[in-house]
């Protein structure tokens, strides 16, 4: 038996919202989420008329359904907002490169402009080459850091006021979850913020921070949105993964549990003596960080320097392998300068041979002519003429004179005439 809308409007129901437990046709259904959005962006002052903003576009149903939602209501309640998609290319194959097919239809289909980035370009190393070096078991870090950075980098290069993201209700609470159980208090404060950014960097805001996965995908379903489905290859090994499945189950039991998680999180205060982490600017790259140098710049020194693990787990663990980093590098420039000494001396001692094979007469070119046989030649072409002009024969003063230049390779190459016999 068909069950009508709840609203009243005449129309058979098509769907249960999870959210509510509402029955609701179609047209209801999309006046209810489309409204809910927009109560979030106006009551949460997410925007100003006249602001670009750039929309971090996956081709994912979230960053489709978000591109398509500020479309429609830029356009219903005049926003007035300059929209753009900005993507990351994280060169993951068989994932990444085709779902940037379908952010490129996005593009068509909504007509904003498009910003592709990739890590290749960005950081020299693209997600393939990083999990070689890595192996699946922390590539998520890697990935989440550098597409971060990647995003305020798009932003800066855009010109744009924020930075419009796809989190959902369903990501928000499981961040939640993360960071209870890994106790990280920092990151617990701020992650249930639905505008995020500090002073001087630009701000990124969630538009869907309130509003189901589940509503998400039956909304893109009954517009017939595209969207790019297929789960990343590196993802099944992520932490978040089990606290997705921790959220799935506790939503079985309690529909209601997603938004009870984020309130929560948004009421969860921390004692005044807890000292937490202070925004601050990179000193090598000069984007956002906590650190003095950022995890980005980090984890990026140590695939430069093949120390792919340096910027995982705690900062003592980084500071000790910086450490036996550089004692090797020391160890192996002390064995280069020892070679190099050890070269220097060889040659030295083969020079110092060279000069002792050489002629030591006092009356001679000191071994210069030695080195140019050619001087030896004229000599002895500039003596068989003379003999020859002078029509001398082979005497016994000739003869000695041919063994000299034999015995001394000087005699006559030099310029030195006291031992020829013949005056000139």
């Amino acid at each position: 038996m068909p069950v009508p809308c709840r609203t009243g409007c005449g129309n058979n129901a098509v769907l249960k919202r999870p959210k509510t437990g509402d029955a609701l046709c179609k047209e209801c259904f999309y006046w209810a989420f489309e409204t809910e959005i927009h109560y979030t962006i106006t009551k949460g002052e997410l925007f100003n008329k006249g602001d670009s903003v750039a929309i971090a576009a996956s081709g994912g149903k979230d960053s489709t359904v978000l591109a398509y939602i500020l479309k429609t209501l830029n356009t219903r309640y005049d926003y007035g907002l300059n929209l753009m998609l900005l993507s990351i290319d994280e060169g993951i194959t068989g994932y990444r490169d085709d779902s940037l097919e379908t952010v490129k239809q996005n593009r068509d289909d909504y007509e904003m402009p498009l910003k592709i980035l990739s890590y290749k370009d960005l950081y020299g190393w693209t997600m393939d080459e990083i999990v070689a070096q890595i192996g699946r078991k922390n590539n998520c870090t890697f990935c989440g850091v550098f597409r971060r950075q990647a995003l305020d980098r798009g932003a800066a290069l855009l010109d744009v006021k924020c930075i419009a993201t796809g989190h959902n209700a369903d990501d928000i609470a499981e961040t939640v979850l993360m960071n209870v159980l890994r106790g990280d208090i920092a990151r617990l404060k701020r992650c249930t913020a639905i505008s995020t950014g500090s002073e001087g960097t630009i701000p990124r805001v969630k538009p869907l921070k309130y509003t189901y996965e589940k509503e998400i995908v039956m909304y893109a379903h009954y517009k017939k949105l595209v969207y790019f489905s297929t789960e990343c290859v590196f993802a099944p090994n992520a932490y978040r993964g089990h606290a997705r499945a921790l959220l799935k189950d506790m939503e079985r039991i309690r529909p209601t549990c997603i938004m009870d998680i984020i309130y929560s999180g948004e009421t969860m205060s921390v004692k005044e003596q807890v000292s937490l982490p202070s925004q601050r600017i990179c000193s090598r790259c000069n984007f956002v960080s906590s650190q003095e140098v950022c995890k980005a710049c980090v984890l990026l020194e140590g695939l430069n320097k093949g120390l792919p693990k340096l910027g995982i787990g705690k900062t003592s663990k980084a500071k000790k392998m910086l450490e036996a980093y550089n004692a090797r590098q020391m160890q192996e420039n002390s064995l280069e300068q020892a070679t190099d000494l050890e070269d220097t001396s060889k040659s030295i001692k083969d020079n110092i041979k060279d000069a002792s094979n050489k002629c030591n007469s006092k009356n001679c070119c000191s071994g210069k002519c030695k080195s140019d046989a050619s001087k030896q030649q004229n000599g002895n072409a500039k003596i068989n003429k003379l003999l020859e002009q002078y029509g001398l024969d082979e005497s016994p003063s000739s003869q000695k004179l041919n063994g000299d230049l034999s015995d001394d390779e000087c005699s006559g190459g030099c310029g030195n005439s006291s031992s020829m016999p013949i005056g000139f």
